[in-house]
């Protein structure tokens, strides 16, 4: 089952200084992200925010993925 990244992420100029953020916390899918690429499981950032659910580190992955599906792709020398 495909997340809708948008029933779980947000922003607000308010909060984080308008970074996307996961809905009514003050985590930013950056974190989530991060931890995700340090090895950490899903089950050990939910251990960390145990307010924090399944889903909504999902949609953070997702919004990863659609913020890079359509990039443009550069070569470097």
């Amino acid at each position: 089952m495909k997340i809708n990244w948008n029933e779980y992420l947000t922003t607000n100029r308010d909060v984080l200084g308008g970074k996307i953020h996961i809905k009514n916390t003050r985590i930013g899918v950056d974190i989530v992200l991060e931890r995700l690429s340090v090895g950490d499981t899903i089950d050990q950032i939910i251990e960390s925010y145990p307010h924090l659910s399944k889903q909504q580190i999902l949609a953070c992955i997702e919004f990863a993925l659609q913020s890079v599906r359509n990039e443009n792709i550069y070569e470097f020398a």
